[in-house]
């Protein structure tokens, strides 16, 4: 079962956070994706202390984190999410991204106790059909000012 315990992540952040910095979470996401957009803004307004950061797959930020950890950077059908240094894929990062929002949202564990298979294929009929279900942009979004300094690449 993956790790998903809460990391003690600062509050304070320079101006230009530093890709790198394995405290600070992060996601990479299908920028042109209308769902994985959607749920980017739903963690922008959820995520009180402004600690998750953000690239799209499509940049080359976000095409490199892709490669380094062995996904597809042809056809982005999972997000990558990266807490404490730690990657998460597919319904995992879903998790893993709740779980660092604190409680209510942390009740998304619950869904740890579907066997791997299962989430797995929950995620997969998603993903595959996401573009059908909720649709697909042009291009990526600009990211509003308030916000611009979390997203990277």
């Amino acid at each position: 079962m993956t790790d998903l315990r809460k990391s003690s992540l600062p509050t304070s952040r320079s101006s230009r956070p530093d890709p790198l910095d394995a405290s600070q979470p992060l996601i990479v996401f299908d920028g042109v994706c209308v769902l994985c957009s959607g749920f980017v803004r739903m963690v922008i307004r959820l995520d009180r202390h402004s600690r998750f950061r953000f690239a799209t797959a499509q940049s080359p930020f976000g095409d490199a984190l892709f490669k380094k950890h062995g996904l597809r950077t042809d056809s982005y059908e999972t997000s990558l999410v990266l807490v404490g240094g730690v990657a998460f894929t597919q319904l995992d990062g879903f998790i893993a991204v709740m779980t660092e929002l604190g409680w209510p949202w942390r009740a998304a564990r619950l869904l740890l106790l579907l066997p791997r298979p299962l989430r797995d294929w929950l995620y997969r009929r998603v993903a595959e059909n996401r573009y059908a279900l909720f649709g697909r942009k042009d291009s990526c979004a600009l990211p509003s000012v308030e916000v611009r300094g979390r997203f990277l690449g």
